[in-house]
């Protein structure tokens, strides 16, 4: 069995994963398979792993747990900060964190509202940076009735980040106004940016793996929609529950079409793959 991915070795903060301790990301990290290069063929019900120094990885089952590339602000010291008051995504989880603080959120789509909503809960304030001229060119309108609503939330506009200031963590940001070229500097210790994200998988167009329009790999059910068997899938069963269009072939995590982009999900969809794995090497 060839399973790829490793993308938790990134992670300076895994609280979405309860328990996670330090030691036990660091032991992530000496496991995860680092080697660049990596590309996969499928054939003749064989899994190949191809490494950049030509070493062939042969199996009959493999596992793709990519992830996915957040995008980034693209801002000196981004880097430095990631994790020390940088933060890519929000949700739920990472609101208990940020009890009694002023947070700022970059980001006007729909996960950037959600998350805007779950940290007023807790938060003193929470400020919204978007760069467009309104949140109903890109926000749900039930979303946006609930944002405005909500006391603690403000809506900046036509407004980008354009520096981030600290030492050894973050302590204050800079924005501008995209109209009038104002700047000033805001004091806080989070900042979460909620821009989307690149799945890993320009891989799966040359090998023929079905993606969706924004690149997730499709899986299981999603393979029958409309109750009509996607075109691709070659076997009179159905698909496992996380399995590709190619037998054999399971994705988990990040990577994969309409999956949940938290640690503990793919931890546990990661367990059900290894399931899956063997009840496709028991059974076909």
């Amino acid at each position: 069995m060839i399973c790829v991915g490793a993308q938790t070795k990134e992670l300076f903060l895994l609280a979405s994963f309860l328990e996670f301790r330090s030691e036990l990301a660091s032991a992530v990290y000496l496991q995860g398979l680092d080697r660049e290069g990596l590309r996969g063929e499928f054939s003749n019900g064989k899994s190949v792993g191809i490494l950049a120094d030509g070493t062939k990885l042969v199996a009959r089952t493999a596992i793709c747990a990519t992830g996915i590339q957040y995008r980034r602000l693209g801002l000196p010291n981004e880097d430095k900060f990631t994790g020390v008051g940088i933060y890519y995504g929000a949700g739920a989880s990472e609101a208990s964190f940020c009890l009694n603080e002023e947070i700022f959120l970059v980001g006007g789509g729909n996960s950037a509202g959600q998350a805007a909503l779950h940290f007023a809960k807790v938060a003193r304030k929470v400020t919204m940076i978007v760069r467009g001229d309104a949140l109903r060119d890109t926000l749900s309108a039930y979303l946006i009735d609930r944002i405005y609503s909500t006391p603690n939330i403000e809506v900046l506009t036509n407004t980008e980040v354009t520096a981030v200031n600290g030492d050894e963590y973050l302590t204050s940001i800079t924005i501008t106004n995209r109209r009038t070229g104002e700047s000033k500097a805001i004091e806080t210790r989070r900042l979460f940016v909620c821009i989307g994200g690149q799945p890993h998988t320009d891989w799966a167009v040359e090998v023929g793996v079905a993606r969706d329009e924004a690149g997730y790999l499709i899986t299981g059910p999603d393979l029958q929609a409309e109750g009509k068997r996607h075109a691709k899938w070659p076997l009179d069963r159905s698909p496992y529950y996380l399995e590709t269009n190619i037998p054999g072939l399971f994705a988990a995590g990040d990577v994969r079409h309409n999956s949940i982009k938290r640690c503990a999900s793919a931890v546990g969809e990661g367990a059900m793959a290894v399931a899956f794995a063997h009840r496709y090497l028991t059974n076909g």
